[in-house]
Parts: structure tokens; C-alpha cells; sequence
């Protein structure tokens, strides 16, 4: 928590809260429904919350844009951005309902406003989005092949519109075929040995009509 505080130090009162409040929730989730590994529920804050949090250090999301979670499992990384950025809207999707079950319970507790959660494949999710997020769901290839047809046409950001995606080690043979893919390297902001290796790769993507 204490990390969290110092590399985002304007959060409010409320949002410290309900960074605060997640440690007991997913504790008491994980006991009746694994969603995370045993060994890293210890490490929650590292491994998990400020993981996801490390996309907020390449992007911040503006007010009112539309964000997609795929394959969220227990909310990340959509809950922790979406307690960072409440004025941006957050859709998670995952094809376990179980996880959902937890997703939307943390939620409820937490009253996050600005966040829908629902089991549902990414191929048959409606609409579009400004970026895509994820954590290390499957490969860049067959990511993209699941939502490159679900990219906002108008960009508000400072990077374009496509995927931030979280992932670890060598990408070199799984980026070969997205030249205007870019990694940045998560232990540049974190410190923990946990980051050493871990990412957040940008991939802009064209909207298709």
C-alpha cells in the first residue's frame, strides 16, 4: 500500500480506501473461490495491484473514455486502474463465470461506478474502445485476432488507440509481427525484483468500420 501511495501521490481519501480495502476482499474470495495462486495472495499489492497499475505510468486515462479488460480474471488489471481513473469507464469480460462472481462482488463493496463486469467472450463483445487492456491472456497474435475490430476511430490520448498490454521475459518472436509495437520496461518506474522482467507493450491499432 505503501508504494501505491508514493507512486500515485494524488489519490483521494476515498481512493486510498478502496485500495485499502482490497488486501481482506480478495483474502476472503480466495478462500471460497481460488483466484489467485496461493502464493501470491501475499503479494497482492505487488504482483497484482500495482502490476496493473504500471499502465497507468505509460497511460493515463482521460475522463470518459471506454476501457476493455480481457480475460480480467479477478479484476486485474481493470480494478485497480479503474479505483485510479473514476471518471473512465471500464467494461472486464472474462469467460470463467466464477472469477466474475468475484469481480462483481469486489466491485459492489468497493462501489466502483464506472466499472461492468460480465462473462462473455472478447470475439462477442459489442462496441468500441479506446484501449484494450489484459495480462498475459495468450499471445499477441491471437489477442489481437479476438478484438482488432473493437478500436475507438478518435484518439484523446497521448499514445493512439489499440492494446496495453501486460506481459513478461523475451517478446522479441512474439512482436515480430507488430512493428509499431513498443515495451516499456515496468522495472524503470518499480522497484521491487518482481518487475525485472515484466512490460506493458503499447500496440496501436487501426479502427476497422
Amino acid at each position: 500500500m505503501e508504494e501505491i501511495i508514493k507512486q500515485f501521490p494524488n489519490l483521494t481519501e476515498n481512493q486510498i480506501l478502496q485500495f485499502q480495502k482490497l488486501e481482506a476482499l480478495y483474502q476472503d474470495w480466495n478462500a471460497k473461490i481460488n483466484v489467485i495462486s496461493r502464493k501470491d495472495i501475499d503479494q497482492l499489492y505487488t504482483n497484482h495491484v500495482l502490476h496493473s497499475l504500471a499502465i497507468a505510468k505509460i497511460q493515463s486515462f482521460e475522463s470518459g473514455s471506454y476501457i476493455l479488460d480481457v480475460g480480467t480474471g479477478g479484476g486485474f488489471p481493470g480494478i485497480p486502474l479503474a479505483i485510479l481513473f473514476p471518471e473512465t469507464r471500464f467494461y472486464l469480460i472474462d469467460v470463467i463465470a466464477k472469477k466474475i462472481k468475484v469481480v462483481q462482488a469486489v466491485v459492489d463493496v468497493l462501489e466502483l461506478k464506472n466499472v461492468k463486469a460480465e462473462q462473455l467472450r472478447a470475439e462477442n463483445v459489442k462496441g468500441d474502445y479506446d484501449f484494450i487492456v489484459s495480462r498475459a491472456v495468450t499471445n499477441m497474435p491471437d489477442f489481437v485476432s479476438w478484438i482488432k475490430d473493437k478500436i475507438k476511430k478518435q484518439n484523446k490520448h497521448k499514445l493512439n488507440n489499440g492494446v496495453l498490454y501486460l506481459k513478461g521475459g523475451d517478446l522479441t518472436e512474439e512482436l515480430k509481427g507488430f512493428p509499431k509495437a513498443t515495451e516499456y520496461n515496468i522495472a524503470e518506474f518499480f522497484s521491487d525484483e518482481f518487475f525485472e522482467t515484466k512490460k506493458v507493450v503499447h500496440l496501436p491499432l487501426k479502427f476497422k468500420s
